[in-house]
């Protein structure tokens, strides 16, 4: 997906906030630590650093939602991501998204008091919401020991 791809599928999926521009898609890949996860109509956009990897985004396209896509890009990411923690923020009346993050293990850690701005409606919560990710186990290449054996 192009970034001009990624800020239209941003623009259906987020209604109620402002929608992410292809410039900022643009600006976010050139970063070394950012990772872009596909599917046909979804995507998820990450960053991993200092062994914490964040969910920036996830983006279903509305006729494409209840059907495994998000949940998909969640493990893929958890599996993948070379990390010991994930960590996210979800708009407190996103329903679906808290019981897809709860699922994967994610727990409340926190809250940015009326952080989304709504059009015509009052502010909402950010839950911050935190997970530990599976213990990876370090490769080794044929004739180099590791560095405890």
């Amino acid at each position: 997906m192009t970034p001009q791809d990624l800020a239209a599928l941003h623009r259906l999926a987020f209604t109620a906030e402002r929608p992410w521009s292809a410039a900022e898609f643009s600006d976010l890949l050139t970063d070394p630590h950012v990772a872009l996860l596909q599917r046909p109509q979804g995507f998820a956009l990450t960053r991993t650093v200092a062994q914490e990897s964040e969910l920036l985004t996830l983006a279903v396209h509305p006729d494409h939602r209840r059907r495994h896509i998000a949940d998909a890009l969640l493990t893929e990411w958890m599996q993948t991501a070379q990390a010991d923690h994930a960590f996210l923020e979800v708009a407190a009346d996103n329903h679906a998204a808290l019981a897809l993050y709860r699922k994967h293990g994610f727990a409340e850690t926190g809250r940015r008091t009326a952080y989304y701005r709504r059009a015509d409606a009052p502010r909402v919560d950010a839950v911050l919401m935190t997970a530990a990710l599976p213990r990876r186990q370090a490769v080794e290449s044929p004739g180099i020991p590791s560095k405890t054996g």
